[in-house]
């Protein structure tokens, strides 16, 4: 059966360890939108931070965004889907984590909320050098993000926790997990994304797809990351990269090459372009 809708993570996969797009990914994809498949930027990442060298690329029409809590028709500019955190939730998270040296966000209606203590001290939260600047740009500075959210009128996207000690990381992540209501991940060794209830790059795919009239069977998906893993599940083949997580290269159809290594590319012209698994 041939490929008709493909959702490729951005950081770790499509882009390389600088945060380029590169030729040879940009002509896969291309090619692939040519031929009327579907390719679908599927991302942690709100719809401003999808880099505009990927939104300009012929043929890219929806994303994927923040780990599944949206489906975005960028052609229309419409949401075709959401699944939230409820605003309950997010303000219990920040109780639990606001007296600790961890770092917290939230994304509302696509933009992120953060404050002036975090945003301006980025280094003190082992927060990578490549990813500061989409941080900056993606992130509004408020005097306080509980009383945002308090005022806030609404659920809210998304929450990204960012620790200085890895302890606290787990022992977070272990009483988040404990409750639930929420999807925990992790696109870096140091932070955890929360979600609501649905909101997982696997069944957002599925739901694309469903909306496009696709099979599963028709689907692709390629990461790297554990935020990754519901789709490359999901997907009716799942791609990852080299430079992937171990334990989730285990659940691969396919293993490609890296993301400085055109892995994409190499993926798309043998899997949806030429033919498929053999």
């Amino acid at each position: 059966m041939s490929i008709r809708l493909v959702a490729i993570d951005l950081d770790g996969t499509l882009l390389d360890s600088r945060k380029r797009l590169s030729e040879r990914n940009r002509n896969a994809i291309a090619a692939c939108a040519r031929r009327g498949i579907q390719v679908v930027p599927c991302t942690g990442r709100t719809v401003m931070g999808i880099p505009e060298s990927v939104l300009s690329i012929p043929g890219i029409r929806y994303a994927i965004v923040v780990n599944g809590a949206g489906i975005e028709d960028l052609q229309e500019k419409k949401t075709l889907d959401r699944q939230l955190l409820s605003r309950r939730t997010a303000l219990e998270i920040i109780e639990l984590v606001k007296n600790r040296r961890i770092m917290y966000d939230v994304y509302i209606e696509g933009v992120g909320i953060s404050e002036d203590r975090f945003y301006n001290h980025l280094e003190d939260y082992n927060i990578p050098e490549e990813i500061k600047p989409l941080i900056r740009r993606t992130r509004r500075p408020e005097p306080s993000i509980e009383e945002y959210v308090r005022r806030w009128n609404g659920d809210v996207d998304k929450m990204n926790l960012y620790f200085t000690d890895l302890r606290d990381r787990e022992s977070i992540r272990s009483q988040l997990e404990k409750r639930g209501d929420v999807l925990v991940s992790s696109s870096l060794g140091t932070n955890l994304e929360i979600n609501g209830p649905g909101a997982a790059k696997g069944e957002a795919l599925l739901r694309l797809a469903s909306i496009l009239g696709i099979s599963r069977e028709e689907t692709m998906a390629c990461g790297d990351g554990e935020n990754d893993a519901s789709m490359i599940r999901m997907a009716g083949i799942g791609v990852v990269m080299a430079n992937g997580d171990p334990q989730l290269k285990a659940e691969a159809d396919y293993i490609t090459d890296s993301n400085d290594e055109d892995g994409v590319a190499a993926a798309l012209e043998k899997l949806a372009l030429s033919g498929g698994l053999h």
